[in-house]
């Protein structure tokens, strides 16, 4: 389960944000961007994320998780949309080489300080 990895990663980076921090700061919430292509079970990541900070100095920590779905740029008429079901084709002129703008995320989008 990489999950568990990539939690234990996050963590690593808020401990380095802390450091950085005034003396009593307290980081109360983290937020990641998690692309639909990022390879990443959301549900997994969350299970991971409460037992990875459970009885630890990060137990107050919150998680919020923002999923971005696909989505595509077509290279002929410059159309944006979102992919689903793995479909790629531009809906509007037909092209079949679209390129991939988004759902591939996976990162640390926010965190939240308490003083």
């Amino acid at each position: 389960m990489h999950e568990l990895s990539i939690v234990a990663s996050v963590l690593e980076q808020l401990d380095e944000i802390k450091k950085q921090q005034p003396e009593g700061t307290r980081i109360s919430k983290v937020g990641l961007r998690v692309g639909e292509l990022a390879g990443v079970d959301v549900d997994c990541l969350r299970f991971g994320f409460e037992c990875s900070v459970k009885e630890t100095p990060w137990e107050h920590l919150l998680l919020e998780i923002e999923q971005v779905p696909r989505r595509q740029r077509c290279p002929g008429c410059n159309a944006e949309f979102q992919a689903e079901n793995w479909a790629t084709a531009c809906p509007k002129c037909g092209e079949a080489a679209t390129i991939t703008i988004a759902g591939e995320e996976l990162q640390i989008a926010f965190v939240e300080v308490d003083e």
